[in-house]
Parts: C-alpha cells; structure tokens; sequence
C-alpha cells in the first residue's frame, strides 16, 4: 500500500542543476486547481523573482482563483491565475495580488535565494 495519500501529492521542484527541493500539493486547499496542476505535470520555465519574498515561473496554465488568499508564510506554494504563475514564498509575504494557495514546500526553501537570471524551474512528480 502506498503511502502518499490522495489528498497531498508529493513532488519534486528542482533548479536545474542547483537544488531539488521536496513540494507537497494539498488538494483540500483548492481542489480543483492542484487537479488542473497535477494532470500538467511535469511543468517546466525561466525562474523570475518578484521582489525578495517570491520565486515564481510562468506557466500555461488556465485556472481562475480558487480560495483566494492574500497572506502567505515562508514555503507556501500558490497559482497566480492572472499569469498562470506557481510562486513559491522565500518569505512571510503579502502580495499585491490575490493567489490561490495550492501547497508547500517541505525543506530546502533557502535554496530559492540562490536563483539566477536564466535559471529554470522544473516540477515533476515524485516517483522514487
């Protein structure tokens, strides 16, 4: 029987050739937007910052907002559905944007202050 349960999935966001760092999607915290994320998978694109408190990267997905929240925590994961974004906070942050909150990030969060113009993102499942 395995052990990862219906309601977390775990995954992997890696910098490409830096850091892998363990992401957990919880779907009780918006359905389904970590559904639409999930069958997605995997996801790939240019790491951007915006400002010191959020790493992001574009994707092409097309989700509208989903338990819209404006505070986050260091290691939240959230879908900015306005550019198809995943964030990922480096910081206790309150962006000028609403989000809709689709996870966190187990460990390893300082890694994200480490990201460089040019690095890319890439989220996968975790399969090992």
């Amino acid at each position: 029987m395995s052990s990862i349960s219906v309601s977390k999935k775990q995954l992997v966001l890696e910098i490409k050739g830096k850091a892998k760092i363990p992401c957990n999607l919880k779907r009780h915290l918006s359905p389904r937007t970590v559904g639409t994320i999930m069958r997605s998978l995997p996801l790939e694109g240019y790491a951007h910052l915006m400002g010191k408190n959020i790493a992001y990267f574009e994707t092409s997905i097309d989700s509208g907002i989903e338990r819209p929240r404006k505070e986050f925590k260091k290691g939240d994961v959230a879908f900015a559905s306005s550019s198809g974004s995943i964030c990922f906070f480096m910081a206790d942050s309150v962006p000028d944007k609403t989000m809709t909150p689709i996870g966190k990030l187990a460990e390893n969060v300082d890694a994200l202050t480490d990201l460089k113009p040019g690095d890319v993102f890439s989220l996968y499942e975790d399969i090992g």
